[in-house]
């Protein structure tokens, strides 16, 4: 049992098939077979030269099509054929996936109704209901968040002649409609096959007193799905199942309620439905979004909030789900702004005391560390709002990988220079007779703090990016599901952390020797205090308090590691300010040289 078999594809497929072996039987696990062969598709299929017009469509492939360079046509119809005389079996489908993901990104500039039926006639190929068993086996078990999260994207960006538009497939359609404020209500009407049964409906209400937030004519797109509920159901573990279609939403930011309601596919169940929306960033159904307003045999009404960050598809489930708490996001808030400001403050205060604060090599060293730490921590919690604005405003791909690259980096430097400032700690502790010139120390410091993170950084991207698996869905940082990029950080954050652990132990050794063997009880008492101050002020300083993400790796779903977390490291400039800046005259430890002559002076 558990065993795992790959067996190679047939002579007229590449890829492989894998097989687990349960209760004495081989099972399928997936199946990476795969006809379609996209990059001699485009090479052939995508040269199409109309003399009349002299349009063309081009697009120049380099290694599986991970560049799209150029694209002049205002549709990409010339790659439909071949992907509709292929069979839908599990390979094609993680294929046309990570087609349909990478025209989403980067030509998803000014859809037209062409290009938009184009995009839903090879989306309508994988969403057949005939063939909805398959997506079981595709490799990439989040590929239908993928596809959802695609379309979305895609379906945005189209554009509405005389005020309306439709694109209707079988199984993908996509509506939609010039809204102002003076608009008496706008709604959606879906009416769609699901399979050889019958069809379903959906229908989708913008209520008037959500229209006159509008400052200006906008427009609303919204996208029916009958049968992408099962996909996501035959390809998650989840205990809920979708009873209707998934219908997605595009509004302007100043909307942010919908009513929606859902014809129930199952009407016999006697199981009360729940309204969920698809949470994009952590890949599941989410209670928080919507709300039951009516529920009967046949149908429920949902009221939903639509986030564009966090929620912008909802359906009906069969099971109850968690509910959660909008603690986190205002700590977050909070602790960010509270952190910016300080660490403002405490390069302002640096600046004016430079000059008598470093007036011995110890000292320069330990607030060059500590600057550089304060700088690191300042510009990525800056980053980490822009990050977050330029993910809300749906800004264009290579910004959202810019703002990943460097919110990367100067949070790796952050934490590189944390290691500086211990193995300085450890300098002065252990080697007192040891003297290092500032220009090794510069030397070595540079190389620590920027270097590090610098080739960590530029290697992350360079390996995951080619392949679109830098970025998760849903937000602008590393990817997890799918490369695991996230590791390029988390690897390094949590070593340096068990480093400067060790760090703080021998600290607390050091200074606390002083008191043994005397025999007097305010001497113990004093070394008690000392030592407590001393983990005080190295525990943010040396970043110890992310070793409680840890926590939440391990338990992704628990809230309360997730506010514990941002409640001790969101702050952590406040702290910076306190402890480096403000307590430096009172706490033992900031002053090396007393340190060293105190243990000095002990040991002689």
């Amino acid at each position: 049992n558990g065993a795992i078999c790959i067996q190679p594809c047939s002579p007229s497929f590449h890829g492989e098939t894998s097989f687990v072996c349960e209760d004495r039987k081989w099972q399928m696990l997936s199946d990476a077979c795969a006809n379609l062969d996209v990059q001699s598709l485009f090479q052939t299929s995508c040269l199409v030269v109309t003399e009349a017009s002299f349009s063309f469509c081009s697009l120049i492939v380099s290694n599986v099509f991970s560049s799209l360079q150029r694209i002049s046509e205002t549709d990409f119809s010339c790659i439909i054929p071949d992907i509709l005389s292929s069979p839908a079996i599990p390979g094609n489908i993680a294929d046309i996936v990570d087609l349909l993901k990478k025209i989403s990104l980067q030509l998803s500039e000014n859809v037209t109704r062409a290009k938009m039926q184009s995009y839903s006639r090879i989306a309508n190929h994988i969403l057949n209901s005939s063939i909805i068993s398959n997506w079981a086996f595709v490799r990439d078990r989040n590929a239908g968040s993928e596809l959802l999260d695609s379309v979305n994207l895609f379906a945005g960006k189209l554009l509405l002649r005389n005020g309306s538009e439709s694109v209707q497939e079988p199984f993908i359609a996509t509506k939609g409609y010039s809204i102002h404020r003076n608009t008496s209500g706008t709604s959606f009407d879906f009416s769609m096959e699901f399979n050889n049964t019958g069809n379903i409906t959906g229908h989708m209400v913008i209520p008037e007193e959500e229209l006159l937030k509008l400052p200006r004519a906008s427009k609303a797109i919204s996208i029916a799905f009958p049968t992408l509920g099962a996909v996501m159901e035959s390809t998650r573990s989840d205990p809920g199942f979708v009873n209707g279609m998934v219908l997605s939403v595009s509004l302007p930011e100043e909307l942010q309620r919908v009513s929606l309601t859902f014809e129930k596919v199952n009407k016999l169940e006697q199981v009360e439905a729940q309204c969920v929306g698809w949470h994009s960033a952590e890949r599941r159904w989410d209670s928080r979004a919507c709300r039951t307003q009516l529920d009967t045999v046949s149908s429920v009404v949902c009221v939903c909030s639509h986030q564009r960050r966090t929620y912008k598809s909802f359906s009906i489930l069969m099971s109850p789900a968690t509910p959660r708490s909008m603690a986190l996001d205002y700590i977050t808030r909070v602790g960010l702004g509270l952190s910016i400001l300080s660490l403002v403050l405490c390069l302002v205060i640096e600046a004016v005391v430079w000059h008598h604060v470093t007036k011995t090599e110890i000292t320069y060293m330990r607030h060059f560390c500590l600057v550089n730490i304060a700088v690191s921590l300042l510009v990525a919690d800056v980053l980490f709002i822009l990050a977050a604005i330029v993910h809300n405003t749906a800004l264009n791909y290579q910004l959202c990988v810019a703002a990943t690259f460097f919110l990367h980096f100067f949070y790796l430097a952050l934490f590189f220079w944390m290691l500086t400032l211990g193995l300085l700690i450890l300098y002065g502790l252990l080697l007192i007779f040891f003297k290092v010139t500032r220009s090794v120390f510069l030397a070595a410091a540079f190389s620590i703090g920027y270097g590090c993170p610098l080739v960590i950084s530029v290697l992350t991207v360079a390996i995951t990016e080619p392949k679109n698996g830098y970025l998760r869905s849903g937000a602008c940082w590393l990817n997890w599901y799918e490369t695991k990029a996230l590791l390029a950080f988390v690897v390094p954050a949590l070593s340096i952390i068990v480093v400067n652990l060790v760090v703080v132990v021998v600290v607390v050794v050091k200074t606390g020797r002083s008191s043994v063997g005397e025999g007097c009880k305010s001497q113990d008492l004093s070394s008690m205090i000392r030592i407590s101050k001393n983990v005080a002020l190295l525990t943010p300083l040396l970043g110890l308090t992310w070793g409680f993400g840890l926590a939440t790796i391990l338990d992704s779903r628990s809230l309360a590691f997730h506010i514990t977390f941002a409640l001790l490291n969101a702050f952590q400039g406040f702290f910076i300010l306190l402890f480096g800046t403000l307590l430096d005259r009172k706490v033992l430890i900031l002053d090396y040289m007393n340190i060293f002559y105190s243990l000095r002076n002990h040991s002689l």
